[in-house]
């Protein structure tokens, strides 16, 4: 399994690269009034207008708008959408053994797993789940 591990505050997440398209700067967003509060706005990355989500209020993160420097396009089952993200760390390669189940009164539907590394914890996210 390969994945992008990235940061929000002070926890490290990963997707799976299968799933990403692009990283790129922070670009200009278009509010879009009445949307839904885990949408922050659109975004138009080579023409294609993507929404871009607040991947910190779906995972309940305090998010620190200054801080959100990059922007992660990822390919669900039905659309591209982008997460504002602080950092991209790095790509990592992994057997799946390092995957361990989170205990169910702490899982929230879009974590697929932990990842356990040697000397950190990075949650995975499952991308279909996270829309």
């Amino acid at each position: 399994m390969q994945v992008v591990v990235f940061r929000l505050g002070e926890e490290q997440f990963a997707v799976d690269t299968s799933r990403v398209q692009s990283i790129n700067d922070n670009m200009s967003i278009t509010i879009v009034p009445k949307s839904e509060k885990h949408i922050k706005g659109l975004i138009n990355l080579r023409g294609n207008i993507i929404s871009l989500l607040d991947i910190n209020l779906v995972l309940g993160i305090p998010a620190n708008e200054n801080s959100q420097k990059s922007i992660i396009i990822l390919e669900t089952s039905e659309e591209l959408i982008g997460v504002a993200v602080d950092q991209v760390d790095e790509v990592l390669e992994l057997s799946d053994s390092v995957l361990e189940n989170v205990e169910d009164e702490k899982k929230k539907p879009c974590i697929k797993g932990i990842l356990n590394l040697k000397q950190r914890i990075v949650t995975l996210i499952d991308i279909d789940k996270l829309v």
